[in-house]
């Protein structure tokens, strides 16, 4: 699976492995928070810990850092890493938290071998968003869910948009081109 470089945040501590696990890839896209929604919908019913990932990798790639890293911004990479998850979950639960015991990592990797090193047993859940994704987007980088479903050895729930992000993504097309916005077909998809 390579090597994948599991690095913790300030206050950011793995308790120890318990029986049931639900992991949820985070980037912090509005796919992700969904997924990270549903994922804590999962552990409450379950009654197992929710373990939130997120991976990282340098700008650049490993090519960046293959001579041998270089402290400095490698460390600021990563706190930048670990400043998106928290923000993350801030933007997904708030202060209330997600109401079961949550786990944080932040880890170094490309995200779908990171996710697959951490939900490597049988009995976790590993969930991740399945966004839409046009054929351009799909040809020029692959899906982290489809890599995931090929490939876990626990069970995979890909999670779809939510039916809001349409509505979102119309409205920041029509932004964009500066077109003006119509509010009437808004208010009926609720």
């Amino acid at each position: 699976m390579g090597d994948v470089n599991v690095e913790l945040g300030e206050g950011l501590t793995p308790m120890n492995r318990p029986g049931d696990r639900v992991v949820a890839g985070v980037s912090g896209s509005l796919g992700s928070l969904t997924a990270l929604h549903r994922a804590a919908s999962e552990a409450r019913a379950t009654g197992a810990t929710l373990w939130a990932v997120l991976a990282w990798e340098p700008p650049g790639g490993d090519i960046v850092h293959r001579g041998g890293p270089c402290p400095a911004p490698m460390a600021a990479w990563r706190r930048m890493a670990v400043e998106r998850l928290t923000e993350a979950l801030d933007t997904a639960f708030g202060s209330a938290g997600p109401g079961v015991p949550l786990e944080r990592l932040v880890v170094l990797g490309k995200p779908g071998t990171v996710l697959l090193a951490v939900a490597d047993q049988p009995e976790d859940l590993l969930v991740v968003g399945a966004g839409t994704r046009s054929r351009l987007r799909r040809a020029l980088s692959p899906s982290v869910a489809r890599y995931c479903l090929a490939r876990a050895c626990c069970p995979v729930l890909a999670v779809p948009p939510s039916p809001l992000h349409r509505t979102f993504h119309a409205v920041h097309r029509r932004n964009t081109w500066k077109l003006p916005l119509k509010t009437q077909g808004l208010a009926e998809r609720r």
